[in-house]
């Protein structure tokens, strides 16, 4: 298994507005359609990746424990579904409903969002403020599979809680180790 980290772009950074179809509902979504009044969380993720499979079951619970508290959530997929089939949006639905994901699955076909996000790896995950001033990136906690360290998603949590409680969250931030974004080959020009 190939190991990809993050690129932990600077703190502080906006977030790049998006228009992608999600593979649930085929309906379109923007970066306002998904933001919550509390932050915002876009995860770049995969079907195929070992490292996701690993944490679905926690970006579900995630979302569900942190919705309600309004942070808004989306998931996209930015691999090239030619060369990586088990990638395309079909599997991407069978996916999402199987692990009943509670926010957009979306599909980034022209890989352009993954490029503005400078995403590197799945998963990739990027916090937002109420403002989409990006305030957490990096890692959801220390589990990988096949290390014993429970996924609970400490990371991730520690910066939510802190944006809830009105304190400042920790620049002391690890990036996410993951499969490498499957780019699709662009020749020079």
């Amino acid at each position: 298994m190939a190991r990809t980290a993050s690129n932990m772009i600077e703190l502080g950074t906006p977030a790049p507005d998006f228009n992608l179809v999600d593979v649930i509902t085929n309906n379109r979504y923007s970066l306002k359609d998904v933001r919550g009044n509390k932050g915002t969380l876009i995860m770049f993720i995969s079907n195929h990746c070992p490292f996701v499979k690993h944490i679905n079951e926690e970006i579900v619970r995630l979302a569900g424990d942190y919705r309600v508290l309004g942070f808004g959530f989306a998931a996209i997929m930015s691999n090239d579904v030619e060369n990586y089939p088990a990638d395309h949006p079909d599997n991407m639905n069978e996916v999402a409903r199987r692990h009943q994901y509670s926010f957009p699955y979306l599909f980034d076909e022209s890989q352009e969002v993954a490029r503005a996000y400078k995403a590197a790896c799945t998963p990739d995950f990027y916090l937002f403020d109420n403002e989409l001033k990006l305030i957490y990136r990096g890692q959801l906690d220390d589990s990988r599979p096949g290390n014993g360290i429970p996924v609970n998603g400490r990371h991730l949590r520690d910066a939510m809680d802190a944006i809830l409680s009105n304190k400042k969250v920790s620049e002391n931030q690890k990036p996410s180790i993951g499969c490498s974004i499957k780019w699709k080959y662009r020749p020079e020009s």
